[in-house]
């Protein structure tokens, strides 16, 4: 990793990057990993549209940018399961620009996620969920210390093809011990 991650809240200069990376590209390399059998919409709101929509949910504590070498390259997501806040929280991570893939990067923004949450958080658990085709996300959870907890079996189709849903998890004592 030449170039220094960090996280940090986004800002309105994020929201036109955000926009084209979401909506502007709409057949953008990150899409193919990010549940693709969502079927991301081709189109979206405007940039202006966006931009409005943006400026009413500037602060947001559940979301952070990732900032490489200066740059916003992609965000990190958390969310309480339910009930709400019972100790149970899934984090979601996406870097958009595959020039960044294979380098570590999302192992690190990972890391730096995971502890952020825990520290600013009273959750016992987190998890992310993600498909047995993505490889990548599952080393670097794994590589983060999350282990998988969950398999449903076939449970994506994407492209014809049958692939596992997977989820990972990390208790908080055992980030402790790790971190």
């Amino acid at each position: 990793m030449p170039d220094a991650l960090h996280l940090r809240p986004r800002t309105l200069a994020d929201v036109p990057e955000l926009w084209r990376w979401l909506h502007a590209t709409p057949d953008a390399e990150w899409k193919r990993w990010d549940g693709p059998y969502f079927h991301h919409a081709v189109s979206g709101p405007s940039l202006s549209d966006y931009t409005a929509r943006a400026l009413t949910k500037m602060e947001q504590p559940d979301m952070r940018v990732i900032e490489i070498g200066g740059e916003m390259r992609g965000m990190v997501t958390r969310f309480w399961e339910d009930p709400a806040e019972g100790g149970w929280m899934e984090l979601g991570i996406v870097i958009y620009d595959p020039a960044y893939w294979n380098s570590g990067y999302g192992r690190e923004a990972l890391r730096q996620w995971t502890a952020e949450t825990f520290r600013d958080t009273a959750a016992h658990v987190l998890t992310l969920t993600t498909w047995s085709g993505n490889l990548r996300m599952i080393r670097a959870a794994q590589h983060t210390g999350y282990r998988e907890c969950a398999r449903v079996r076939e449970a994506r189709l994407w492209e014809g093809v049958r692939y596992d849903s997977v989820k990972l998890d990390l208790l908080r004592r055992d980030w402790e011990d790790i971190a």
